[in-house]
């Protein structure tokens, strides 16, 4: 795994695609918001006494109800940590829905940060994976340890002989005795809350700069081994099902329920988490700006655009196939290029002519690589990286039409015009296997330009036209009533030159041929 890690930044900076963006503005990043965000490891405290551990609970209950039986409070909940060896055994985990921390919960946080690696295990190696899990749950075959026993309720709890219990009265009683009662909210006391909030966004350029919501995102709250999840809808809302009385710790964590993840946490996590901090329980709200953390503005910008992209793929708007399902995206602060390699989903790994050179990492690379790369250096508005996300969407909605061996082809064509032109990733179109370069980039920023327009207005942004491919054919035939959907149609397995576009063309759109020929005439 170490020669993994050491070589993927030289394989990303190889198969990353030149693209042409908005020209820079001169905007710089702003002043840190209000709120304090890190980014390096977590750094953990002393461990605290879980409130929620069934014991603990058992001597609140007889504190409150002397006259009682602690037979009324049983084990519900497990609080274990899992330890995965191999990217198999994280994927299963991951498929069982466990909601899964790569930091102990019963921990004091001293600074809060996007990641936790136990030191006590190589950095090199899969970490502990923490998670609660039912009394009955069904272990799968991954080292595990049970640490705790707990009962979580989530609402007042009836005795076996009818009485009721008020769990709100309880799990105060029960951070009391654990020594953790300055975590309680003394408002919240009596009235317990399920957090809700808002999390937004500023594009300048759009909305006429006031902010709008971040979409189907994942916000994560927890307190102890209490655990809560939501997406945020298409407006940035938020709301758990579980109450709270304690201050919660509040985390965004960017895997999408439209079906992709943003980056990945240090090693084995696919999917990126910006901590918000701890709040109160009735919620937390944030607005992101150009003057906010700038991690988490590029996350949010790219998930904002992805959940674009992919929602205006339907029959109903672009008609267009959608990137295939489980789409990892990375986003590399130092860089400027971006690409669509869909490692991830099998491409150039499972070629005939790199899979025996990659050897056993073949597996690990399939797992743990991106899909989509994003230079987000130099892009300093909302409007280019939205721009440079879908030209990268735009290449992996092609990739679900056309298959692995269209886009081994396609990244053998990148990888040996960078070697053969030191560094020019385009080539100059003679090259062997150039017309897949060809098409794939004519439809890549094609589609980028006319979802620009439908954001910002204004005219088509001329994306790509100075190459010595021409984009420019697909906005002169989108212009003469030939959709986006029907150029999409023509991009098959077999269309891999610029002649057989056209003729593919011509079936997809009968009675257009003459404004095809036009086109191709002109521009070709």
């Amino acid at each position: 795994m170490k020669r993994y890690l050491v070589l993927m930044p030289l394989v990303m900076t190889i198969l990353s695609c030149s693209k042409e963006g908005i020209p820079d503005s001169g905007a710089g990043i702003g002043p840190e918001s209000d709120y304090l965000l890190a980014h390096d490891m977590i750094v953990l405290g002393e461990k605290l006494e879980n409130p929620y551990k069934t014991e603990n609970v058992r001597r609140a209950y007889s504190s409150l109800y002397p006259t009682r039986s602690g037979s009324d409070i049983s084990t519900n909940n497990l609080y274990v940590r899992f330890l995965p060896e191999t990217p198999a055994e994280y994927e299963l985990l991951e498929s069982i829905g466990l909601e899964l921390f790569d930091h102990p919960v019963d921990y004091e946080i001293l600074k809060d940060g996007d990641y936790y690696h136990d030191p006590a295990i190589a950095e090199d190696d899969f970490t502990w994976q923490y998670a609660v899990v039912p009394e009955d749950f069904e272990f799968p075959d991954v080292k595990h340890e049970v640490l705790d026993e707990c009962f979580i309720a989530d609402s007042d709890i009836r005795t076996r002989s009818g009485e009721v219990i008020d769990w709100s009265a309880l799990e105060t009683e029960a951070y009391r005795i654990t020594g953790n009662a300055d975590r309680l909210v003394p408002e919240s006391r009596a009235q317990k809350s399920k957090p809700s909030g808002r999390l937004t966004i500023v594009d300048s350029h759009a909305n006429g700069g006031k902010p709008f919501g971040i979409s189907g995102v994942r916000v994560r709250c927890n307190t102890f081994v209490k655990i809560a999840t939501a997406y945020t809808d298409r407006d940035g809302y938020y709301q758990m099902k579980k109450n709270f009385s304690a201050k919660v710790n509040y985390r965004i964590v960017f895997k999408n329920e439209r079906g992709f993840a943003i980056g990945f946490n240090k090693v084995i996590v696919p999917a990126s988490t910006s901590a918000l901090g701890k709040s109160g329980p009735q919620g937390l709200s944030v607005t992101v700006s150009t003057s906010s953390d700038r991690k988490l503005f590029n996350r949010s910008t790219v998930n904002n655009a992805a959940y674009d992209y992919i929602g205006r793929c339907g029959e109903d708007d672009m008609d267009i196939a959608a990137p295939p399902s489980d789409l990892r995206i990375w986003l590399f602060s130092e860089m400027t290029a971006s690409s669509a390699v869909m490692l991830h989903h099998g491409a150039v790994v499972q070629s005939s002519l790199l899979s025996g050179f990659l050897g056993i990492f073949a597996d690990i690379i399939s797992f743990f690589a991106p899909d989509i790369t994003i230079g987000t250096k130099g892009n300093p508005e909302y409007r280019d990286l939205y721009s440079t996300v879908c030209h990268e969407l735009a290449h992996a909605s092609h990739f679900s039409r056309a298959g692995k061996d269209y886009w081994n082809n396609y990244i053998l064509f990148v990888l040996s015009s960078w070697i053969s032109s030191g560094g020019t990733t385009y080539g100059s179109g003679t090259e062997s296997l150039a017309g897949y370069c060809e098409v794939g980039e004519m439809w890549a920023y094609y589609l980028e330009s006319e979802m620009y327009k439908d954001r910002y207005g204004g005219q088509t942004p001329s994306f790509g036209t100075s190459f010595w491919f021409r984009p420019q054919i697909f906005r002169y035939l989108d212009d003469r009533g030939i959709s986006r959907s029907d150029i999409f149609g023509a991009l098959d397995a077999d269309v891999a030159d610029i002649s057989t576009l056209e003729e593919r063309l011509k079936t997809v759109c009968p009675g257009k041929e003459s404004v095809i020929e036009q086109a191709f005439r002109r521009y070709n």
